[in-house]
C-alpha cells in the first residue's frame, strides 16, 4: 500500500514537465498508478511503484477494467 502522503506528491514522470497539475495519478486496486492525462499504467510491486516511462508504456492500451 502507498501511503496518502506520497500518492499526493507522485506524478507521472512523462507528464509532469508540463505543470504542477499535469500527471496526476489514480491508485488502482492497490496495483496500479494511472496517469489521468496520457493514461500511462506503471505497476505496483511489493508496495513499491514502477515510474519508469518505459514501464508505463507497456500497459497504455490496456483498459483499466483489464489490469489485474
Amino acid at each position: 500500500m502507498i501511503p496518502k502522503d506520497l500518492l499526493e506528491i507522485l506524478r507521472c514522470p512523462a507528464c509532469v514537465r508540463n505543470g504542477p497539475d499535469a500527471g496526476l495519478l489514480d491508485y488502482i486496486r492497490e496495483k496500479w498508478l494511472v496517469c489521468r492525462d496520457c493514461q500511462r499504467k506503471y505497476p505496483v510491486r511489493d508496495g513499491i511503484p514502477i515510474m519508469l516511462i518505459e514501464e508505463g508504456d507497456k500497459y497504455r492500451d490496456v483498459p483499466v477494467e483489464e489490469l489485474d
